[in-house]
């Protein structure tokens, strides 16, 4: 089954509390409620080529 997609609103957030706040990926998790492969999976993709 294939999953939904984060919006952007999620990927700015994981990323603004991971990097600038500098809270853990498994914090970021909970306090987004997501799954903890998926914080790690968004903090780590590079970003697209423009």
């Amino acid at each position: 089954m294939p999953t939904e997609r984060l919006s952007m609103r999620h990927i700015r957030e994981v990323l603004r509390l991971h990097y600038s706040v500098g809270m853990s990926q498994r914090a970021v998790a909970r306090s987004l409620g997501l799954a903890q492969g998926t914080v790690a999976s968004t903090s780590t993709e590079p970003a697209a080529p423009v």
